[in-house]
């Protein structure tokens, strides 16, 4: 749903939440590639990967592996494991011997990873701020509080998968 759309500017409640899939859909796809200096569409896939190393690893106990990563992509662990031998290929990943069972390899990310990671940050806030530049502060600051909580929220589909009821 689009402002040109028939019945844009009042949608009907179904109206509006059958457009927000496809409308994360359009902003993963085309927010960051259109911002000054972009981050390459090779780069900006790595980053679904780094991410979770980064997101997964801010606890000094907690480790991150192939298998982990897997899970969290919810892909066989072959396409994980070709996910990450790509961003060790490129730099991004250094794997390592899990400090907690010396058999198991983990992941960590690199500096110039980290270095990735920092300029997709800026990327991303960049574009949030060029996107929502003639929106009022308050405006900018709810969606961002709302976009927050939704993510929080996410952890609610795998309680609805475990409980059958989804």
């Amino acid at each position: 749903m689009t402002k040109n759309d028939a019945h844009w500017p009042h949608p009907t409640a179904d109206e509006l939440l059958d457009a927000v899939g496809p409308a994360f859909g359009k902003l993963r796809r085309t927010s960051l590639l259109d911002v000054e200096h972009p981050i390459s569409a090779k780069d900006l896939s790595r980053t679904l990967v780094l991410n979770l190393v980064l997101e997964h690893t801010r606890d000094a106990e907690a480790e991150v592996t192939v298998g982990a990563i897997a899970e969290l992509l919810a892909v066989d662990p072959s396409v994980a494991s070709r996910m990450v031998t790509d961003n060790i290929k490129a730099g991004y990943l250094l794997r390592a011997a899990s400090q907690h069972d010396g058999r198991r390899t983990v992941l960590h990310l690199s500096p110039r990873g980290a270095e990735l990671m920092a300029r997709f940050r800026r990327h991303q806030r960049s574009a949030f701020e060029y996107i929502t530049a003639d929106w009022a502060d308050t405006e900018r600051l709810e969606f961002a509080r709302l976009m927050l909580k939704y993510v929080d929220s996410l952890d609610r589909l795998k309680d609805r998968r475990r409980d059958g009821t989804g």
